[in-house]
């Protein structure tokens, strides 16, 4: 992996960043992280790591909207994997993959310094004081990420895969190369790997500049990027299904933070 860098180093690009973070970008936050609890007999190891005491207390608000139990479980996350947190935020996601790979596992928290003005302090608090041992935080710019080859056996990308038709260059987001991503992310993935997509729906045929305007996706386009880069479409899910959604809406409008129609999507690496 390239870039994985300190927290130090991070903090202080924070400190010093004055860019506007993408609107496309809906923020994460995680807290302390300890050696993941292991799952008793009566509960799920999804179950135990959004119960853990000691995760960032603005966690638990988003977890009833969010369903990390639910996601997590269809998505097939395991003790001992090796993965990649996309576009991590601030790092809400990244915190319960730490918990449930355990310390045999390994989590690199993706993000870069757009992301990182828009998670601000929660990014900071998240992996400060090292909180979560078996994270590290890898920084790479639009169109810079490499990934060692065979190196990850999963990576999830939640609420950000709209981003990659956002482009505002004046404000550090240049246009990313999807086609270049997506292959880097094939290369990156163990043979059997898996992909984790969660996103905001839009209307069935919208075009792909509507993940720059409303930071909303149309679900085909997703499946057919993917497939397009030689990943199989695993599994679909509708466990964040909201009938009551607006597509017409942006998703920071007030009244829909957290509310809008959401899809999960697994794609495979074929073997």
């Amino acid at each position: 992996m390239k870039s994985v860098i300190t927290l130090a180093l991070i903090a202080m690009s924070v400190i010093a960043c004055n860019r506007q973070a993408p609107p496309a970008v809906e923020g994460t936050t995680d807290d302390d992280a300890e050696t993941p609890a292991i799952a008793s007999p009566e509960t799920s190891i999804y179950a135990d790591a959004v119960a853990n005491t000691s995760r960032l207390e603005g966690d638990y608000a988003r977890d009833a909207s969010r369903k990390p139990v639910e996601v997590l479980e269809f998505i097939g996350i395991a003790p001992g994997q090796t993965v990649l947190d996309l576009f991590s935020g601030g790092g809400y996601y990244s915190e319960l993959l730490s918990r449930v790979v355990g310390s045999d596992g390994q989590v690199y928290a993706h993000s870069n310094e757009a992301y990182l003005s828009f998670a601000g302090d929660e990014f900071i608090d998240r992996h400060a004081n090292g909180r979560l041992p078996n994270v590290k935080v890898l920084m790479a710019e639009n169109n810079e990420l490499e990934l060692d080859e065979g190196s990850l056996d999963a990576i999830m990308m939640v609420l950000a895969y709209h981003d990659v038709y956002y482009a505002e260059p004046q404000n550090g987001w240049p246009k990313i190369d999807v086609d270049h991503l997506l292959a880097e992310l094939y290369q990156g993935l163990k043979p059997d790997g898996i992909v984790g997509i969660v996103d905001h729906y839009a209307e069935a045929g919208a075009p792909r500049e509507t993940g720059g305007t409303l930071h909303r996706i149309d679900r085909n386009i997703v499946i057919a990027d993917f497939e397009s880069a030689g990943f199989e479409l695993a599994a679909k899910s509708d466990v964040l299904r909201n009938m009551n959604d607006d597509y017409s809406k942006n998703v920071f409008e007030p009244d829909l933070r957290g509310k809008t129609d959401r899809f999960v999507l697994k794609f495979r690496k074929p073997k």
